[in-house]
């Protein structure tokens, strides 16, 4: 089992300070030392079991709109992949995440094959293509963003997000032709995990495969940069919420105004226990509201303690990383450090940040559930 040791600080200065937030929070350190609910480290087949449905089928088969059946595991690798589901209205997709990578696969030339891999967040979408290497541009892609419309008879979405920076060129001036917006961010979870999925399901069982290839276009990991006047608070500490706490939090998000984003955990196949005792980031400051307004605009990805550099960093968009915080380095705080991240692991990765105007307040102005993924295998 996982202890959770608290400690609260300033963002602004090194030196600790005691502060009280929420009152659904626990401060660890002003109560007998309290035990995470998850007696070992979940599996992954328990925590992410992605609820993709399989479905490649023939290019030569899709019709507009597309209903691909369900096939099983033994179906073909190198298929490409069309899926819509037939009980949702294709009007109503306005928002896809997109990857446009090589994989670790070789065609016939030896080189590495392309895929484009298209879907929205709630997984109602799914679409995949390969591409040999040589037509790799945006024109090859704006074609292929025209022609998944005309196959699933879907509009042109409103955003597309996207996480790899290196195809940024190619992806913008694809998408401004098209006149879509485009949003840099790891939050494209449903496209995370799917791609996690595919490498297991489809890429390693592929005739090309090449085990141990290294992607190409490998993600940024920059150094962090000093955190902007705007994104100041005053007062932070490490916290904890029951999981059932965080579900109204996120609940309320969209009966109230509020900035913030949940997550979909039915969806991502996370399975949490409403006891379960999840650690996040409590920050308070007079100006939450600005604060939070500022924050809910940088697509906030992942809090992480770095216990050599005694801080907090926050990491946003695809590449970008502040430092939102420092602690004085001591024996105590590198072990309050280490336990919140020990605490985020047994968790899966699921965290949170909020944002209160007031000590004393019992509400949010802004609250946000995150999910820190390892980078995908591909």
């Amino acid at each position: 089992m996982c202890s959770l040791s608290i400690g609260s600080g300033s963002i602004t200065n090194p030196a600790f300070q005691p502060c009280k937030l929420n009152s659904n929070f626990s401060f660890l350190s002003k109560m007998p030392l309290h035990f995470f609910q998850v007696s070992k480290r979940p599996s992954k087949d328990q925590y992410r079991t992605c609820r993709f449905p399989k479905c490649p089928v023939s290019e030569s088969s899709i019709s507009s709109p597309v209903e691909a059946e369900i096939a099983d595991e033994g179906d073909d690798p190198t298929a490409e992949l069309r899926y819509l589901d037939p009980e949702v209205d294709p009007q109503s997709i306005s928002e896809w995440e997109l990857d446009f990578c090589s994989r670790p696969i070789l065609d016939i030339r030896g080189k590495k094959i392309w895929e484009l891999l298209v879907c929205d967040n709630s997984l109602s979408l799914q679409y995949s293509k390969y591409f040999p290497n040589n037509v790799i541009n945006s024109v090859t892609l704006k074609n292929a963003l025209v022609s998944i419309c005309d196959e699933f008879g879907v509009p042109l979405p409103e955003k597309i997000r996207f996480f790899r920076s290196q195809m940024q060129t190619i992806i913008t001036r694809a998408c401004t032709e098209l006149g879509i917006k485009l949003i840099p961010s790891k939050r494209c979870l449903s496209l995370l995990l799917w791609l996690e999925e595919r490498y297991e399901t489809v890429y390693m069982r592929h005739p090309g495969f090449q085990k141990g290839a290294k992607s190409l276009l490998a993600l940024d990991n920059p150094f962090p940069m000093e955190l902007p006047e705007n994104l100041y608070g005053e007062k932070w500490a490490f916290v904890q919420l029951p999981f059932s706490a965080i579900k109204e939090e996120v609940s309320s998000l969209e009966k109230r105004y509020a900035f913030g984003a949940g997550l979909d955990l039915d969806l991502l196949g996370i399975e949490v226990d409403d006891k379960n005792l999840i650690p996040g980031l409590a920050v308070a400051t007079s100006r939450a509201v600005p604060l939070a307004a500022w924050m809910n605009g940088l697509e906030v990805c992942s809090v992480e303690a770095d216990l050599a550099r005694a801080s907090l960093i926050l990491s946003v968009g695809i590449s970008t990383r502040y430092v939102y915080a420092t602690y004085k380095k001591t024996p105590a705080t590198t072990s309050e450090a280490e336990a919140w991240e020990a605490a985020k692991k047994a968790c899966g990765g699921l965290h949170f940040i909020a944002i209160q105007d007031d000590l004393d307040s019992e509400d949010c102005a802004g609250f946000w559930l995150l999910l820190d993924l390892p980078p995908p295998p591909v």
